[in-house]
C-alpha cells in the first residue's frame, strides 16, 4: 500500500533486527532478574512484539521483523516491558528514531542508549488551528482587539487503553494572564472533527488611542500566545491522559490578521528534562528502511525493456540484469530486485536457466588443454579463459569439484534463494509447520554430545528421539515433491539439465545440482531458524534451538548425497548418530525426491488441492446480522483462512462458528473509521452481506486485506463497486442510499493478480534497480572502461578490470550504453520532480504540519541544491 503524493508513489517498507539489550535495571526485590519483552511502534501504534525473555537483565531476542508501512510516520520506536508476577506490563525504557534520522543507521548494528518513558513526551498526532485577530468596536465605540481561536479538526491521535476520546483545551497565555477554554469530547474516534472557535480580548479598550496603539498594544500582544492541548478524555481515577501540546506565538500574525495551519502535537516542555540518560540498559538494533519514489509505468519502459529481454540477450553475461549482478557490492542486493522484477512478468525462469547454464560452463576441470575454472574466492563466478603464458595466469581462477557447482554466492544462486523465498514460503509451512511446531512443543531433550549431557539424562533416550525427528522431518520433506511450486521445479529441471549435460561423466552431479539448493539453502537453514520463515512466531529456546540444530545438520548430510557420509561431520558424537541413517533407502528417498522436483511433466493438479493456511491470528469482528433479532456487537475471534474458506471461531483450535468459502467473497476493502468510530477496519463483502473485522494494527489490517484480495481474486462475481462505509440506522452512511442492496458507491481498489507472479509492483522493483544503477554508476563507466580495454588489448587483464565477467566487450558495452542513458533519464525525472514539489510544497499543509522536522530537513537539503546549481 503506497503514500500516494501528486505525481508518484510512495511505498516505505522496514526490516528489523532486534538483537539484545545489556545492563537493564535490576528489578527492586529479593529476585533482581526481571521477565523482559520489546516491541516496534510506529508512532505510538504497536505493529510487533517479541517474546518474553525470562528472569534476565541482559535478554537476548534475536527476533527478525519486516513490515510494508501503509501510512506517514514521525518516528520508529522501541519499548522494554518487565512483566511482573501478576502479568503486569510496565515499560522500562525506550529507544526512539526520528524518521529523518532513520539514514544514520541504515543497516548498521547499533546499540542505543534506553530513554526514560513518560506520559508528556508519548505524542502524536496534528492539529488544524486557524487564528484571527479582529478589531471590534464596542458599544460605546472604543475599539478593541480580539482573538479568534479556531480549533478544526485533528487527525492521528494515539489510542490509549483501547479508546480515544479526545478534547482539547485552548489556552492565551502572557506574562501576566492565563485564560483557558475547552472544547466538547469527541467519542470514540482519533481524528476528531471539532471546529469550535473561542475568543479572547487581548487589548484593553481603555488604553486605546489612534496615535498610540501600535507602539504599545503590539508590544503586548507579542509577549502572548495560543497553547492547544489535547486529553484523552478517561473513566479511569487517575485523570485525564495528555495526548500533545502546540505553542503558537501571537507574532504570527504581525504580517497578516490571520494565520491558518496545521501543527504537529509535540511533547510538553517538561517531559524527560531532569532525567539522566544512560542508567537504564541499552538495546541492540540493525534498522533498513526503505522509501520507494515510483513514478507512471511509462516512465520505466525503456530500462524496463532492456531488463526483460536479459535472457535472450546472447552471450547472457553481456544482458542488463547480469551487468546489475557485475557492479552490485553485494550479489544479493542485485538479485532481490531482479526475481521480483522477472516473477511479475513471468521470466524469471528463462533468465535464471541462461545465467546458470553460462555458470556451468564457466566451471571447468583443468584438462588437457590447460583450462581453468572460478574457485568461488569472490562474489560471483570468474570469467572462464584459457591459461595465460606461464607468470601471468588469473589469479582468481582453479578447478572446481562438480559437486560444489552452485554452491558459491553467484548471481545464479541468490536468484534461486530470493525466487525459493518467494515462491516456497507456502510450500516450506505446509511441508514443514507441523512437525516443527510438534518438536517445538514437546520440548523433549535431544542432546547427544556426552560432554553436554545434563544430570539425569540419558545418550540412548536422546538419540532414540532425535532419530525419530528426524525420520519425520525426512519423511514429509521427501513425499512432498507433489506440493513444490511449479517455478522451483521448471528451474531446477534447468539447472539439472545444465549440470548433467556439462559433466556428463558425472551421475551423480544431476542431483547434487538440484540437492544444494532444496536441502542445503531452503530446509536445512528453515529447519535450524525457523522464526526467520515464520514457521515460529518467535526464536525457540536454547534446548529446542540445539535439537533443531542437530536435525538440520543431518537432513542437510542427508540431502547431499556425499559419497562419504561420517566424513561430512567434524563432531564423532555426529558420526555415530549418522550410523543410524546408513541405509540405501534413505539415499533412493533423496533421489526419488529430486527427479520428482526437477522433472520436466506436470503432476496431476489435484493432488495439490489440499486446503493450505494462509494466515491465522485473532480479530475483532462485528455481529453479521444473520439472525433477525440480536445484538450487533464486536466480539475476540480467532481467524483462519485457507485456500478453501475464511473462518472464525471462540479460540484456535475450537469448532469454526462461521465457514466462508473463498468462492463467495466479491471483495475486501478497508472500512472508513467513522463507520464505528474504529481504527484498521475492513470488510469482506459476500453476496448477503459483509463482515466487518477490526485488525489489531494498520500493518496487520494491510496484510490481511492483502491475503483475502489475492486468494479470491479469480472469483467470476467479484465487484468493481463498494461502500467504503457501514449501513447503520436504515442507510449507507457513505452515500445515504437508504436500501441495503444498493449498488456501491466507489470504485473498488484494484486487486492483486491471483498467483504468486504478482503479488510485486513491477514499477516499484524497476524503480529499485534504477536506484542500484544510480548508486553505482562508476563501476558501471569503469566497466565501460573494461570493454574498450579488452576490445582493443588481447593480453593480460588490467587488474582493476579482473573483477567483471566480459565474454563479449562489444555486446557488453552497447547493453552499458543504454543502462547509463535509461538511469539517466529517470535521474531526470526525479530532479525534476523535487524541483516542482520543492515551489509547490507549503509548509503548515495537511502534508507537510508545522513541526516536521523530515521536511524542514528536505527543505534545507534543496535550497542548497538550488543555491549550488545557481
Amino acid at each position: 500500500m503506497a503514500v500516494e503524493e501528486e505525481g508518484l508513489r510512495v511505498f516505505q517498507s522496514v526490516k528489523i533486527k532486534i538483537g539484545e539489550a545489556k545492563n537493564l535495571p535490576s528489578y527492586p526485590g529479593p529476585n533482581k532478574m526481571r521477565d523482559c519483552y520489546c516491541t516496534v511502534n510506529l508512532d505510538q501504534e504497536e505493529v510487533f512484539r517479541t517474546k518474553i525473555v525470562e528472569k534476565s537483565l541482559c535478554p537476548f531476542y534475536g527476533e527478525d521483523f519486516y513490515c510494508e508501512i501503509p501510512r506517514r510516520f514521525r518516528q520508529l520506536a522501541f519499548y522494554i516491558f518487565d512483566r511482573d508476577v501478576f502479568r503486569r506490563a510496565s515499560i522500562i525504557g525506550k529507544v526512539a528514531i526520528q524518521k529523518e534520522d532513520l539514514p544514520k543507521y541504515h543497516n548498521r548494528d547499533t546499540w542505543f542508549q534506553l530513554q526514560h518513558v513518560d506520559a508528556d513526551s508519548e505524542v502524536q498526532g496534528k492539529v488544524h488551528l486557524e487564528l484571527r485577530l479582529n478589531e471590534v468596536i464596542t458599544d460605546t465605540g472604543i475599539v478593541c482587539h480580539k482573538l479568534a481561536t479556531r480549533i478544526l479538526e485533528c487527525q492521528g491521535l494515539p489510542i490509549v487503553n483501547g479508546q480515544c476520546d479526545p478534547y482539547a483545551t485552548v489556552t492565551l497565555a502572557g506574562p501576566y494572564r492565563s485564560e483557558a477554554k475547552k472544547t466538547k469530547v469527541k467519542k470514540k474516534t482519533n481524528n476528531p472533527q471539532f471546529d469550535e472557535v473561542f475568543y479572547f480580548e487581548v487589548t484593553r479598550p481603555s488604553s486605546y488611542s489612534r496615535k498610540s496603539h501600535f507602539d504599545f498594544e503590539e508590544e503586548d500582544v507579542d509577549k502572548l500566545e495560543i497553547r492547544v492541548d489535547l486529553w484523552n478524555a478517561s473513566n479511569l481515577k487517575f485523570g485525564d491522559e495528555f495526548l500533545g501540546e502546540l505553542r503558537v506565538p501571537l507574532q504570527v500574525l504581525r504580517q497578516s490578521s490571520s494565520h491558518k495551519a496545521w501543527y504537529f502535537l509535540q511533547p510538553r516542555d517538561n517531559g524527560s528534562k531532569n532525567l539522566k540518560p544512560g542508567d537504564l540498559g541499552s538495546l541492540r538494533l540493525n534498522v533498513v528502511y526503505t522509501e520507494d519514489h515510483v513514478f507512471s509505468s511509462d516512465s520505466y519502459s525503456p530500462l524496463r525493456d532492456l531488463l526483460l529481454k536479459s535472457a535472450d540477450v546472447e552471450p547472457v553475461s553481456a544482458s542488463a540484469a547480469h551487468v546489475l549482478g557485475e557492479v552490485c557490492r553485494e550479489k544479493q542486493e542485485a538479485a532481490i530486485p531482479l526475481v521480483r522484477l522477472f516473477l511479475h512478468y513471468g521470466r524469471v525462469v528463462p533468465f535464471i536457466s541462461a545465467i546458470a547454464s553460462a555458470e556451468v560452463q564457466r566451471t571447468q576441470v583443468i584438462g588437457r588443454h590447460g583450462a581453468v575454472a572460478n574457485d568461488g574466492a569472490r562474489n560471483g563466478p570468474a570469467p572462464w579463459t584459457p591459461c595465460h603464458p606461464e607468470g601471468t595466469s588469473h589469479p582468481t581462477l582453479s578447478s572446481r569439484d562438480p559437486n560444489t557447482i552452485f554452491r558459491g554466492n553467484s548471481l545464479t544462486s541468490k536468484c534461486i534463494d530470493e525466487t525459493m523465498k518467494l515462491a516456497g514460503m507456502q510450500y516450506l509451512h505446509v511441508t514443514l509447520k507441523p512437525t516443527i511446531e510438534e518438536i517445538c512443543q514437546s520440548h523433549k531433550p535431544c542432546e547427544i554430545d556426552p560432554v553436554k549431557l545434563k544430570d539425569g539424562e540419558s545418550l540412548e533416550s536422546n538419540m532414540e528421539t532425535l532419530r525419530q525427528y528426524v525420520d519425520r522431518v525426512f519423511n514429509v520433506i521427501t513425499k512432498s515433491g507433489v506440493s513444490c511450486p511449479t517455478v522451483m521445479c521448471d528451474i531446477f529441471f534447468s539447472l539439472r539439465e545444465a549440470a548433467a549435460k556439462r559433466f556428463q561423466d558425472d551421475l551423480d552431479v544431476r542431483y547434487t545440482a538440484v540437492s544444494s539448493f532444496i536441502f542445503l539453502r531452503f530446509f536445512a537453514p528453515a529447519i535450524l531458524s525457523p522464526n526467520l520463515f515464520q514457521l515460529t512466531p518467535h526464536h525457540t529456546d536454547p534446548q529446542t534451538s540445539r535439537t533443531l540444530t542437530l536435525i538440520s545438520k543431518t537432513i542437510q548430510t542427508l540431502g547431499s548425497l556425499s559419497k562419504s557420509k561420517s566424513a561430512s561431520f567434524k563432531e564423532s558424537y555426529m558420526a555415530t548418530f549418522y550410523e543410524f541413517f546408513n541405509e540405501q533407502k534413505y539415499a533412493d528417498a533423496v533421489k526419488n525426491f529430486l527427479d520428482l522436483i526437477s522433472s520436466s511433466g506436470r503432476r496431476d493438479p489435484k493432488s495439490v488441492e489440499q486446503p493450505l493456511l494462509l494466515k491465522e491470528g485473532f480479530m475483532i469482528k462485528r455481529a453479521q446480522g444473520r439472525k433477525r433479532f440480536g445484538m450487533k456487537n464486536f466480539k475476540k475471534r480467532w481467524f483462519r483462512l485457507t485456500n478453501h474458506e475464511f473462518t472464525y471461531q471462540r479460540n484456535k483450535g475450537d469448532p469454526p462458528l462461521c465457514s466462508i468459502p473463498i468462492e463467495n467473497i466479491l471483495a475486501v476493502e478497508p472500512l472508513e473509521e467513522e463507520s464505528f468510530k474504529m481504527k484498521n477496519m475492513f470488510q469482506v463483502i459476500q453476496p448477503e452481506r459483509a463482515l466487518y473485522i477490526q485488525a489489531n494494527n494498520c500493518v496487520e489490517a494491510k496484510a490481511w486485506i492483502d491475503v483475502l484480495t489475492k486468494v479470491s481474486q479469480c472469483n467470476q462475481k467479484r465487484l468493481t463497486v463498494y461502500h467504503p462505509s457501514a449501513y447503520l440506522n436504515g442507510h449507507w452512511l457513505c452515500c445515504r442510499a437508504s436500501s441495503d442492496t444498493a449498488t456501491g458507491c466507489s470504485p473498488c481498489t484494484s486487486g492483486l493478480p491471483a498467483n504468486i507472479q504478482l503479488d510485486i509492483d513491477g514499477d516499484r522493483e524497476t524503480e529499485r534497480i534504477y536506484s542500484l544503477f544510480n548508486s553505482y554508476m562508476s563501476k558501471l563507466e569503469k566497466m565501460q572502461e573494461a570493454c574498450g580495454s579488452r576490445s582493443v588489448y588481447d593480453g593480460p587483464e588490467q587488474e582493476e578490470y579482473s573483477t567483471f565477467i566480459i565474454d563479449d566487450p562489444q555486446e557488453t558495452y552497447k547493453t552499458l550504453r543504454q543502462v547509463i542513458a535509461g538511469v539517466g533519464a529517470l535521474e531526470q525525472e526525479h530532479a525534476q520532480y523535487k524541483r516542482d514539489k520543492f515551489k509547490r510544497t507549503k509548509y503548515g499543509s495537511q502534508e507537510h504540519p508545522i513541526g516536521d522536522k523530515s521536511f524542514q530537513s528536505y527543505i534545507r537539503q534543496q535550497s542548497e541544491v538550488s543555491t549550488h546549481s545557481m
